[in-house]
């Protein structure tokens, strides 16, 4: 039986990780700061570690592993980077990685991805809401709008030069604005798409919610099931493959998303735009390099992922409410 690491396993994306490893038949070992807030882990084994620490690191590849999976870090959405968290993020993200880097190389790992993050692209690319595509070889010159980017294009030379180095067959993706059940919904770390839902599903019919900004900034979002398919095709390619995006190319404004949420609700909401983080003024994914070099992109649109997250967020806030 092949044996698969997953270290964030506790997260959104890692949970649904080890669910997908565990319907391909691997065992797998799941490693976290925390274990999964929404439901029980699929992993085999479930490690409550934190790899900040060296032995964390160590102690997480202690096994023969033939896939390693690095999604740890510290992170949340706009409201938690860009509201002082700067030294709090580069921190324990760099140690994370660096600590896992050498654990990799002196377990004889020999296959690893490490999710990058679409952060990482140069605010200068980003000014025009309408025109954002962010092909992979667009990172530099570095000058990501955030600490978080910059933490994140570090790690990236860090695995990288692991790779060169120590022939760690590492694989590098950007993630595009993963949504999708099971994540974080409240609390200050949760995505655009999460935080929307909830408003809406708080809101009465009629009701008026608030956007951070003029809500003309644009994203693309990427369904949670698409990730992972996307992941899961990476690992399973030719060593020496290229940093790639994972995203959709289904660029949306803010504003126009929030509209997109209260259909899918069945409600009549106005938007009332307030002053507030908001990030760049648009960033979508381009998927060029991943068609070509996998044949595959994600092609799901945005409305498939909303109509299944809003019922979720829909039940937890009626949940909370009862409470």
């Amino acid at each position: 039986m092949k044996k698969a690491l997953v270290c964030g396993a506790g997260g959104f994306i890692g949970s649904h990780l080890v669910k997908r490893y565990k319907e391909e038949g691997y065992w797998v070992r799941g490693v976290d700061i925390k274990k999964p807030q929404f439901g029980p882990t699929h992993a085999d084994e479930f490690l409550v570690a934190d790899l900040r620490c060296k032995k964390s690191a160590e102690e997480a590849v202690s096994l023969p592993f033939d896939e390693v999976c690095q999604l740890a870090a510290n992170m949340g959405g706009v409201g938690f980077i860009a509201t002082n968290h700067d030294a709090e993020i580069l921190h324990d993200s760099t140690m994370i990685n660096l600590n896992m880097a050498e654990a990799c190389k002196n377990a004889g790992i020999g296959k690893l991805i490490y999710t990058s993050s679409a952060c990482v692209y140069p605010k200068e690319k980003q000014m025009n809401p309408q025109d954002s595509k962010c092909p992979e070889d667009s990172a530099y010159p570095a000058n990501p709008d955030t600490d978080y980017g910059l933490e994140k294009l570090f790690s990236e030379r860090v695995f990288a030069s692991y790779a060169r180095d120590y022939g760690l067959d590492a694989r590098i993706v950007r993630l595009h604005n993963i949504f999708g059940p099971q994540g974080t919904w409240r609390g200050g770390r949760e995505k655009a798409p999460a935080a929307l839902c909830r408003k809406v599903a708080e809101t009465p019919d009629g009701g008026t919610i608030e956007i951070w900004g003029n809500g003309q900034q644009t994203r693309s979002f990427l369904y949670i099931e698409e990730c992972i398919e996307g992941l899961r095709r990476i690992m399973a390619a030719n060593p020496g493959l290229p940093i790639l995006n994972l995203g959709s190319e289904e660029q949306i404004s803010i504003n126009d998303l929030a509209k997109l949420i209260a259909e899918v609700a069945n409600k009549r909401i106005a938007i009332r735009n307030i002053e507030g983080p908001e990030g760049v003024r648009g960033r979508n994914s381009d998927n060029a390099l991943i068609q070509k070099v996998l044949g595959w992109a994600p092609q799901k649109p945005l409305l498939y992922g909303i109509q299944k997250l809003y019922p979720w967020i829909e039940a937890q806030v009626n949940q909370q409410a009862k409470a």
